[in-house]
């Protein structure tokens, strides 16, 4: 099979396996090196996870103790993703503009989760998100504390209603389509005008020719065809209330073959759609939750039923690099001189110097590649140990804010009460990819005539075209002879294991860790010649360059109703984002999702909480 081309290949992660160096050791070894435009294994990447792994896994100590400090801060920050670096800022509008900051990140970019993946397979520079995606509902889901960020970064949501153009696909006759893959539903078929999801639970225009056009069987085109009528009441004799808990309680492929009566067929034609919001398959996500996102079988219920404000507003909050410019923003914000501009538009195409990051002269250091492990405070302080370049560190602080991932809260900071500690241990994070490929040209989309393709039993579950978003100088293709960027989602797991959120989120955590950039370009190759390949589509020939960002430790752990109590957040999160002492603990994983409103959101509290006001 052919593979991307050599030069792709050594702007990954294949210089690192060739050369024995980490991302560090390469961007010390040239400081020009600029980790966006990084391709390869990105995400949580070779040289970002070892020594947590070692200390919390295999117990592993690199003699912090005998280290004396280095420097002393008003406040250390765990964590350089968008809620520790919201932290920083909080607490420097808080407590003025001279005070010291440091920012510790285990990873080689700041941002955390709101990846910037950049491209160049021409003259033209192809942005694409490697994480965190959008700023998902800001009318109805965000704070006051988050919106008036938002506002003193210049950051305006209006402006996204011009910026991204919603009709563009639409304009050059694209639909979302679904493909189903052979070794599921016996051969590959794409079927566009997918009407599966639609909003409302009325029979959908189109529904007949999609069914139709399916590989499934005949009874199973009968039955999937029953989902969307009225006429009958699979609950029938059950209370309004009685239904209600049975929804929150059944996974939503239980009740399609349990109580609907459904095939696994049909089943398996829902199994990966819920897997890029919830991080887990239909066997495993309560009927409940999927009745809001439009899945079939609930008509005949005759229970009310009104969608939730935030999913009535647009998803069009999106920057080229999603969240990322979030980041950028915050960053640019702190730091002199480390990026040209002063807006929302221009933060887009800003270069950004890495060097001028962690300078002495900075009153806010981000310092990269250095992954915390102790954290301990006396009366006055708070003494953090951490490990950058194969050497123990340590510094100390007035105050400290644990922006990192809450599982490891109890290996960085023993001292926490027992209860916490366990609280923290909760939050298993969900595992998942997100695949950027950069395509000599997008014209088999057009023949297809599809603009995103769910694919709900194949490897990647999601392929789509890149949102239409024109920003800050930045033009989003618009001639399908152009080059252009394919977003691919991948969420590993255990499906149909019968086994837990968390049991399934391990189990991918561990997949993900043993495959290779190899192994997800076959993956990648593969899947985008069968689906279009019918429309002249040759991964040999198209692709140009592949950014893989493996997230194993992804998504935040969010409460599911099949699993949890009903009073998770006060048993669980509020004790595990408890203020100890000088030490406070934010990020998302301490607002109970991934959001990006939720990470600013823990950020601006525990800020609040260590200065009293």
């Amino acid at each position: 099979m052919p593979s991307v081309t050599r030069r792709d290949f050594l702007n990954g992660a294949a210089l690192a396996i060739a050369s024995g160096l980490t991302p560090m050791t390469q961007l010390a070894a040239d400081p020009a090196r600029y980790p966006p435009a990084l391709t390869g294994m990105r995400g949580q990447h070779a040289g970002s996870f070892e020594v947590a792994h070692a200390f919390a896994r295999e117990g592993r100590r690199f003699g912090i103790d005998d280290v004396a400090i280095e420097a002393d801060y008003d406040l250390v920050v765990v964590g350089g993703g968008i809620s520790g670096l919201a932290a920083a800022w909080f607490y420097r509008r808080a407590a003025g503009s001279d005070v010291r900051i440091l920012v510790l990140d285990n990873c080689d970019d700041f941002g955390g989760h709101a990846k910037r993946n950049e491209f160049k397979p021409s003259q033209r520079l192809l942005i694409g998100y490697g994480g965190s995606q959008s700023i998902q509902s800001p009318k109805t889901l965000w704070s006051d504390v988050a919106k008036s960020l938002l506002r003193d970064l210049g950051v305006d949501v209006a402006r996204f209603e011009v910026a991204f153009d919603d009709g563009f696909y639409g304009s050059l006759g694209l639909s979302r389509g679904v493909f189903f893959d052979r070794e599921t539903f016996g051969r590959d078929t794409l079927v566009p005008d997918d009407v599966m999801l639609s909003r409302g639970h009325e029979a959908r225009p189109g529904l007949e020719q999609f069914i139709a056009a399916t590989p499934l069987s005949d009874e199973s085109k009968t039955q999937l065809r029953s989902l969307y009528q009225a006429q009958r009441d699979p609950l029938a004799g059950k209370s309004a209330e009685q239904k209600q808990h049975i929804l929150k309680t059944t996974s939503y492929r239980d009740y399609l073959i349990r109580i609907c009566g459904c095939s696994e067929e049909v089943a398996n034609c829902f199994q990966g759609r819920p897997l890029g919001f919830f991080g887990l398959g239909a066997d495993a996500v309560a009927a409940a939750d999927l009745r809001d996102f439009g899945y079939p079988g609930f008509a005949g219920l005759g229970l009310s039923h009104e969608m939730p404000a935030e999913w009535r507003e647009p998803y069009i909050y999106h920057f080229p690099d999603g969240n990322a410019s979030l980041a950028r923003l915050l960053v640019r914000s702190f730091i002199p001189g480390v990026a040209t501009g002063t807006t929302m538009d221009d933060i887009v195409l800003a270069p950004f110097d890495y060097d001028r990051l962690d300078r002495d002269e900075n009153a806010v250091r981000v310092r990269l590649d250095s992954t915390v492990i102790d954290v301990r405070q006396t009366n006055d302080e708070v003494t953090i140990g951490y490990v950058r370049g194969g050497a123990p560190h340590r510094v100390t602080a007035k105050h400290a804010v644990l922006a990192c991932f809450h599982m490891m809260i109890p290996y960085l900071m023993p001292e926490l009460p027992a209860a916490q500690r366990a609280a923290l241990a909760q939050n298993v994070k969900t595992p998942l990819v997100y695949a950027n490929v950069a395509v000599r040209n997008w014209e088999p989309w057009l023949a297809l005539k599809v603009s995103g393709i769910a694919a709900p039993t194949a490897f990647f579950s999601e392929a789509a075209l890149d949102f239409p978003v024109d920003l800050g100088g930045y033009r989003h293709p618009r001639d399908p002879a152009e080059p252009m960027v394919l977003h691919l989602e991948h969420v590993p797991g255990a499906p149909n294991s019968g086994l837990d959120a968390r049991a399934q989120f391990r189990i991918g955590r561990e997949k993900l860790l043993t495959m290779t950039f190899a192994d997800f370009e076959t993956r990648i190759r593969d899947q985008l010649d069968r689906m279009l390949g019918p429309a002249g589509f040759s991964s040999g020939r198209d692709i140009a360059a592949i950014t893989v960002n493996r997230w194993p430790h992804g998504y935040g752990y969010v409460a599911n109703s099949l699993f949890d109590p009903d009073d998770y957040e006060e048993r669980v999160l509020e004790v595990a984002r408890r203020t100890h002492g000088r030490v406070a603990i934010a990020n998302s994983d301490a607002g109970g999702d991934a959001y990006a409103h939720l990470a600013i959101d823990q950020a601006g509290r525990a800020v609040r909480d260590l200065l009293g006001h």
